[in-house]
């Protein structure tokens, strides 16, 4: 009989020993040499008055894409161990160091790339279609004008290295914050304690009671740290708004637009259509709250089951389910998902010190990728760990590429990871054996598009307003609180009857330093996927290797180019967005005639 698959992931096959890995020190040791070999040389050719040579260039590109495999490698490693034990405090400085490192890495870039500036842009054009470039044409050259944009490299040195101890420092505080807080729940006539990941599953819990019971639990104790996260969240939106400032740029938004490699107008259009489109999914709330036998919902009825929820999902069975609907689409997804299940590349234990939340990380020197969640027996689990596995394997089918082309960005990222949640989630409300099953899992895939078209709505309403508050100096507590609940307001269309104001606190996305705005990309993702899952139904098993010539090319254009020429349509137009938002309405509406 075959053995369960491990809940327990496996780090040793990258640096046995944890944080003591003296493995991992060497290889720490080995990237700060070539960091400063790779700073030696391109500061040697900058140096020089003339544009750089062809071949020299060639040279730097290739050591910059080993230095940024090797960056990513010891970054995944350590937020693995910060992760799977909060109070791995030797993890904490590891990070500390790799911060760093990325920082003088990043001060030699602004060097590099003014370099890209020097060649002449017909020299620049013919460069881009020679052998060596190719593959990397297009993060090249958005890198030549992203630099053009930035202030001279002596001041984006600069900025990049204060950044550590302040801007990336201040993002770093909400694991301290996060890792402190221990949240006494009583269960079974006993107090325990527990960490902020195994509290957030309790919000979800099926038992109306322990969830009112948590929510108060939860805000009280996000809200005795409030300070201290309101420092950060302050500090980090300073930090931004003064560099832009001195660049000249005028809105907050494109820095993560650019990130994103998307349009304003793109952007604008997808919230466009999905905020006319919001009665429906109103309809859904006011339903649900009848049918849990209350007025309005609060804010911890939005995730929970409706009714009897649908039996207990071991890990076990989700991995084989997973498998199961992976294979149905596409036989090398599924193959794909076997492997990191049985080399167990993924943490799902459900035990006390683990961090909040869940992700995907990828090992690019070693080929693998590793997920963190916290496992709960349950279907929004299950979806959880289809999500991160469709992340796995968008980085699973582009890890024989350049390091250039393999960085894409998180907007189309999302797009992987919710199209795999799709295949499964979809199929599973197919496949239910009874009304009662087929509801529950409908309603958990409604949850999502909930979570997407409002939740993450009421995100980018804060975030906006809170940079407009923040020009004009420090925003309190009680500003952030009100400004929390009223974006939650605006994006459910005031359809609840309980908010949550400290959210902005307990949210790790809005302390994320690598990508600002860290929100709407999860709505991109999930309706672009929605046009992918659209395509994949239409053409069956022709699509497999279609969908796998898209995800290899997400690193080498825009959104907006990615879908013209995989998908034929036009992101700045609200048709293709409607047709997504329409897959997510006949949901809602087959939940109404279910509940009538």
């Amino acid at each position: 009989m075959a053995q369960p698959y491990s809940l327990v992931w496996d780090l040793d096959v990258f640096f046995p020993g944890g944080s003591s890995s003296p493995e991992f020190a060497s290889f720490l040791e080995r990237m700060e040499r070539n960091v400063e070999e790779f700073r030696t040389r391109v500061l040697a050719v900058s140096g020089r008055e003339e544009a750089p040579a062809a071949d020299t260039l060639a040279a730097l590109v290739e050591q910059l894409q080993q230095v940024t495999l090797m960056l990513r490698e010891a970054d995944s490693f350590v937020s693995c161990l910060a992760a799977e034990n909060q109070s791995d405090k030797k993890a904490v400085q590891l990070n500390g160091r790799i911060t760093s490192i990325g920082a003088a890495y990043t001060s030699v870039l602004t060097r590099f790339d003014e370099l890209l500036q020097r060649v002449p842009d017909e020299s620049w054009a013919r460069l881009l279609q020679s052998e060596a470039f190719t593959a990397i044409a297009f993060p090249l050259d958005e890198r030549r004008q992203s630099a053009k944009e930035k202030l001279p490299p002596e001041q984006e040195s600069l900025i990049a290295d204060l950044a550590v101890d302040g801007y990336h420092g201040w993002g770093e505080a909400y694991n301290t914050v996060v890792s402190h807080l221990k949240i006494p729940f009583e269960e079974k006539g006993e107090t325990v304690y527990l960490s902020a990941g195994q509290a957030a599953n309790k919000l979800s819990s099926g038992d109306r009671g322990v969830r009112t019971r948590m929510f108060s639990l939860w805000e009280n104790a996000w809200g005795e740290s409030a300070d201290f996260s309101a420092d950060a969240l302050n500090r980090l939106a300073g930090f931004r708004i003064q560099t832009y400032k001195h660049r000249g740029w005028e809105s907050i938004l494109k820095e993560p637009l650019d990130i994103n490699r998307m349009s304003g107008k793109t952007l604008q259009v997808m919230w466009d259509v999905i905020d006319r489109n919001k009665s429906v999914f109103v309809g859904y709330l006011n339903r649900k709250a009848k049918l849990l036998g209350l007025e309005t919902l609060s804010w911890h009825d939005v995730d929970a089951p409706v009714g009897e929820a649908a039996n207990e999902i071991t890990f076990e069975q989700a991995a084989n389910l997973i498998i199961e609907q992976f294979r149905k689409f596409s036989p090398k997804m599924a193959d794909f998902a076997v492997q990191a299940f049985e080399e167990r590349w993924i943490e799902a234990e459900d035990r006390p010190g683990k961090r909040p939340g869940g992700f995907c990380t990828a090992f690019p020197i070693k080929g693998q990728t590793r997920i963190f969640m916290t496992y709960a027996n349950n279907a929004s689990n299950m979806s959880t760990l289809a999500h991160e596995l469709g992340h796995a394997y968008h980085q699973h089918v582009m890890n024989d590429m350049p390091a250039l082309a393999q960085e894409y960005a998180m907007n189309v990222a999302e797009t992987a990871s919710t199209f795999a949640e799709m295949i499964v989630s979809d199929a599973a409300v197919k496949q239910a054996s009874t009304d009662e099953e087929r509801l529950a899992l409908l309603e958990d895939k409604i949850q999502r598009s909930v979570a997407f078209f409002m939740n993450i709505h009421a995100r980018f309403l804060f975030e906006t307003e809170f940079y407009e508050e923040r020009q004009k100096g420090l925003v309190s507590v009680e500003k952030l609180n009100e400004m929390m609940e009223s974006a939650q307001r605006r994006a459910f269309k005031d359809a609840l009857g309980e908010y949550h104001p400290h959210f902005w606190a307990s949210k790790l996305h809005f302390y994320i330093t690598s990508v600002p705005f860290y929100n709407f990309p999860y709505t991109f993702g999930y309706l672009f996927s929605s046009g992918l899952y659209a395509a994949a139904q239409r053409e069956g098993a022709a699509f497999e290797d279609k969908y796998i010539s898209l995800l290899r090319d997400t690193g080498s254009m825009t959104v907006e180019e990615l879908a013209s020429k995989h998908l034929g349509v036009d992101l700045t137009q609200p048709d293709f967005w409607q047709s997504a938002v329409d897959l997510a309405v006949a949901d809602v509406e087959q939940f109404l005639r279910m509940t009538e």
